[in-house]
């Protein structure tokens, strides 16, 4: 029996395992990964590039499920089987990717992050750059969206200025990603599928995912073997930034600390200072009320700060190579 259905089983086999691959080729941690899907759909705006992007998933996604049906109805029916089994295939057992909106989202922010970290680029597919120490590292390769300089990204609750905060850096990715006479509806889009809390605006949505989310998704995406790693001050997060493994090397440390670190000690007593001078001009309780607490979670970080400075210090001296 089995020879007179072989071929049209070795048929249905080939093209379920080369459906299977062009899906897993999509994902990051992919080998043979080249692209996010929504770059090859690209459109005026990201949620057109999105819903084309969708289109093609569900076409692979229907297609298996169709390959999987034929499968099953030419064993059913080469041994009679048909009144004992069905040869529908439950959606749940189709393992390829379904499109989900916010999960699309945060892997468009990791890809993102990887441009910054000049591990992918605009320009070429594929990986760019995952050697060691920083070593032979070409930032010509990613001249539609600049490489950041030290594979240090700050991750910030509070917009400071850093010109290579990630927030910042992410809104300048969409601008140049797609036209930028969409820049404005296009981050909305990307707070809207994040889920943004009462109140906020995209780029606060962005932000607060960007500080508080993105870590725990990168360590689920890689099985906890991140390749960016999370430098945190602490509970209060005065300073995190995540830092890019394969552009780690023995000066890093003593970078995060004088280009990012001490200039942030300074911006935050900076702006207890002025909160202080603000206090005493506020015509109201609410208000002073409000400059108060804003006053306290900041001396807070600056404590935190203080005490990471130091034991950041201490590591940037013994300059650990990897």
């Amino acid at each position: 029996v089995f020879a007179r259905v072989k071929p049209m089983v070795t048929a249905i086999a080939d093209e379920a395992v080369k459906i299977s691959r062009q899906d897993w080729n999509l994902s990051e941690t992919s080998w043979d990964f080249e692209t996010l899907p929504i770059f090859q759909q690209i459109a005026k705006t990201l949620q057109q590039s999105q819903e084309s992007a969708d289109t093609h998933c569900l076409d692979r996604f229907n297609r298996m499920r169709e390959l999987e049906d034929a499968n099953n109805r030419t064993f059913i029916e080469a041994y009679g089987l048909q009144d004992d089994l069905s040869p529908e295939v439950p959606d749940e057992q189709i393992t390829l990717y379904r499109p989900d909106r916010a999960e699309d989202i945060k892997r468009l922010l990791s890809y993102a992050i990887g441009c910054m970290m000049g591990r992918y680029s605009l320009d070429k597919p594929g990986l760019i750059y995952a050697n060691s120490g920083n070593q032979d590292f070409d930032a010509s390769q990613c001249k539609t969206f600049r490489a950041d300089d030290d594979g240090i990204i700050p991750m910030l609750e509070t917009d400071w200025g850093i010109r290579d905060d990630a927030t910042n850096r992410f809104v300048e990715f969409i601008g140049v990603a797609w036209p930028k006479e969409h820049l404005e509806e296009n981050l909305k889009f990307v707070a809207e599928s994040l889920g943004p809390n009462n109140g906020e605006q995209p780029r606060e949505t962005i932000r607060r995912y960007l500080a508080t989310g993105f870590y725990k998704h990168h360590l689920s995406m890689y099985k906890k073997r991140p390749i960016y790693w999370l430098f945190s001050s602490g509970k209060q997060r005065a300073f995190q930034c995540l830092i890019y493994l394969h552009r780690y090397h023995e000066g890093t440390l003593a970078r995060m600390r004088t280009e990012y670190v001490i200039p942030l000690q300074g911006q935050i007593a900076a702006r207890i200072e002025q909160l202080e001078g603000d206090k005493a001009k506020a015509t109201s309780t609410s208000h002073r009320k409000k400059l108060q607490k804003e006053q306290d979670d900041l001396k807070k970080q600056q404590t935190e700060l203080l005490t990471f400075e130091e034991k950041l210090k201490h590591a940037a001296d013994q300059k650990i190579s990897l």
